[in-house]
């Protein structure tokens, strides 16, 4: 008998548990079985992520060995896998996979096939992210029948109750978004969906949305130019192009449209943009992603086109009629790599090189409900490793995140994780095999996803090359180009090894395995000092522990300090008695000038193959403002944004406090998807 797993099992490793992460183990991860008494656990912490380590190290040529590794990777929380990978791995039905991209044809039987295929994907805990740009508009002729189309919005209020009535496998919410690019015609009523007045039959309160921008829209909003509207049935080849091609079809339909040839409507641009920006400010949504961003930095230009994002906006993948783009997530516990002020790069780089292997074992063991997913995921191999823990990183480097300092921690970090994943990958090619769809590829042509920027700039600026010294400044885009790695060696090596995946990075918002981590999620700030938390598990009243610590080592930590951060709403600014340096460190999010946020992202989007997940947080929102951010954002290269957050909409009650100091806990609703109200959103793929 071989007894090298029980042997491997540490369980003193269950005290790194907080409360509230084996609370959300014991209520929706550990496996339960029913008997007399109802539904019982089989399963401790440790026990559970020895199964997650054994499900993915099941076609390993030693599955022992390489479960150990696993395992002791996991319980020592340096990495943690999606939460669909631990919901599943090592069970009888191993769904594996977060994210599901699809792009939806005009024609009505491939509409409700793509409905079908959602459920199915939805019931065994994936998030969907749909691409529903080639449906034809409203009023658009139907050639079959002779009448006019009731364009896009009708069939979106089917996929909104088809996600509210299919949950993830009864253990999270289904959820999905939907996409639209900018010149689609049924474009200003897809911007209304989440609005709580008008018909309710063209309303979809349990949905996301999001906006598929081209560059050239963006361009004649800094002009403000006209925009022109199209039906998809009469411009059906924009939906695929990108860039300067997208543009010179996209004038030349104008022309026609100016003949008039074919059908239209015009509207001043920045008419349009301050009415994308209102409705986001108000309903959340449509979330501002960039089409031309995530196409021309795409490694797989030679397969096809990114039409859409996913659920949480960090996958850009390819889509068509005949692949659904699949990607299997998990994040680096970043803080757990600090040592000092300064990250481990020896550990990083064993830590990465392992967690790629995990990942890539995900699409392999996967479970496929639907053919499409599966050719294209075997076909292509993308992976998407993200980070979570960033805010902890500053608090321990004594760096506030609206500085410079923390960009260029960004900066570091995310070059650190990239160039070892890349490095890892073209290990694993070397033992495994390159990807199927290699050949062409930007990998194989010697140019990495920094390389990318310059051809970013160039088609932004009618393909004039940039001059690159150490940034990029051209008219549209703007950022630094330095580097610590050598990225040339690792240039060397993929050009002569391969890469195992056609993508490897995604930054998710890692909302729950944080929790169970009990780290901070994602690349977020610090939502607020003191916040009560609600979601699938119950509510959960959440203090800042590193600043309780700071504060209890300088004796200020009393029932009376509880009382004033409470009267704050967790918020230290106005505290008079904290030092100043305590207070900078400990600033919230919403305190924070979001330039800084996006400064950080666009150094980070330097170096992924994929997105991130970046929230925004602005107190009083302000149409100028908001704009001003997003044109930023923009112009630094970022290819997708994620909810915008406001005090409004975000703020959460006072409570009160007994003689004794303990907090008391206030209902907070229960969201239905992916909610403004809700800082650390459940249903998303982390």
């Amino acid at each position: 008998t071989d007894d090298r797993l029980p042997e491997a099992i540490v369980g003193e490793r269950d005290l790194q548990f907080s409360y509230v992460g084996l609370q959300n183990l014991y209520d929706r991860y550990l496996i339960k079985i029913k008997d007399a008494d109802g539904m019982r656990r089989i399963e401790m912490p440790q026990s559970f992520l020895m199964r997650v380590a054994m499900g993915l190290a099941l076609d390993e040529d030693d599955p022992t060995a390489r479960a150990i590794e696993f395992y002791n990777l996991l319980s020592s929380f340096r990495f943690m896998s999606s939460t669909p990978t631990l919901f599943n791995s090592g069970t009888c039905f191993s769904q594996l996979s977060s994210c599901y991209l699809s792009t939806v044809p005009d024609d009505l039987e491939k509409i409700y096939d793509a409905v079908k295929e959602n459920a199915l994907l939805a019931k065994y805990a994936g998030g969907l992210g749909n691409d529903w740009t080639p449906v034809r508009a409203q009023g658009s002729y139907i050639k079959g029948t002779g009448g006019n189309s009731q364009g896009v919005v009708p069939f979106l209020r089917v996929v909104n109750d088809t996600a509210v009535a299919v949950n993830q496998g009864g253990k999270r919410k289904g959820a999905v978004c939907c996409y639209l690019e900018t010149w689609h015609q049924d474009i200003t009523e897809f911007i209304e969906l989440r609005k709580n007045t008008g018909d309710e039959r063209r309303r979809t309160h349990d949905m996301n949305t999001a906006n598929w921008i081209p560059d050239l829209f963006i361009k004649r909003v800094l002009a403000d130019a006209d925009w022109t509207l199209f039906s998809p049935a009469d411009t059906p080849d924009l939906h695929d192009l990108y860039g300067l091609a997208f543009e010179k079809a996209y004038e030349g339909y104008e022309q026609l449209a100016e003949a008039g040839e074919i059908p239209h409507k015009k509207i001043r641009a920045t008419e349009l943009w301050m009415k994308m920006i209102k409705m986001i400010y108000e309903t959340g949504h449509p979330w501002f992603t960039f089409k031309d961003a995530c196409n021309i930095r795409s490694p797989q230009q030679h397969t096809g086109v990114v039409h859409s994002s996913n659920l949480c906006t960090e996958i850009t993948l390819n889509t068509s009629r005949e692949e659904i783009a699949v990607c299997n997530l998990g994040s680096i516990n970043l803080v757990a790599h600090m040592r000092g002020s300064q990250l481990d790069e020896e550990m990083i780089a064993a830590t990465v090189k392992t967690a790629i292997r995990m990942l890539d074992n995900v699409i392999d063991l996967n479970y496929y409900s639907v053919d499409k997913a599966r050719n294209s995921n075997m076909r292509h191999r993308p992976i998407g490793l993200g980070m979570m823990g960033f805010q902890d990183c500053l608090y321990e480097a004594g760096i506030t995140y609206d500085s410079q300092e923390a960009v260029e921690f960004a900066d570091r970090s995310a070059e650190l994780i990239a160039y070892h994943a890349y490095w890892a990958s073209s290990d694993l090619a070397v033992e495994r095999g390159r990807y199927e769809s290699y050949d062409g590829s930007l990998w194989s042509r010697g140019i990495l996803p920094p390389d990318t920027l310059a051809m970013l700039a160039a088609e932004r600026n009618n393909g004039e090359k940039p001059k690159v010294n150490g940034a990029i400044d051209s008219p549209y885009l703007q950022i630094d180009m330095s580097a610590q790695l050598d990225w040339n060696k690792l240039r060397a090596k993929i050009s002569k090894d391969g890469i195992r995946n056609s993508n490897c990075l995604a930054i998710a918002p890692t909302a729950t395995i944080a929790n169970i981590v009990g780290v901070t999620a994602s690349i977020e700030p610090t939502y607020q000092n003191l916040f009560t938390k609600s979601n699938l598990s119950g509510e959960f009243k959440t203090i800042n522990g590193r600043l309780v610590r700071d504060l209890q080592k300088l004796g200020l930590w009393d029932a009376l300090m509880i009382s004033e951060i409470k009267q704050h709403d967790g918020e230290i600014g106005a505290i008079e008695r904290i030092p100043e340096n305590i207070r900078r460190r400990y600033v919230t999010a919403f305190n924070i000038d979001q330039k800084w946020l996006i400064e950080a992202a666009g150094r980070r989007q330097k170096w992924l193959d994929q997105a991130q997940s970046l929230n925004l947080y602005v107190a009083n929102p302000r149409g100028r403002d908001l704009a001003a951010l997003y044109t930023l954002a923009w112009q630094r290269g970022l290819k997708t944004t994620y909810y915008l957050r406001s005090i409004q909409a975000s703020s959460t009650e006072k409570y009160s406090t007994h003689a004794t100091g303990n907090m008391n806990s206030v209902k907070i609703p229960e969201a239905t998807a992916c909610s403004i109200n809700d800082p650390e959103c459940e249903s998303c793929a982390g």
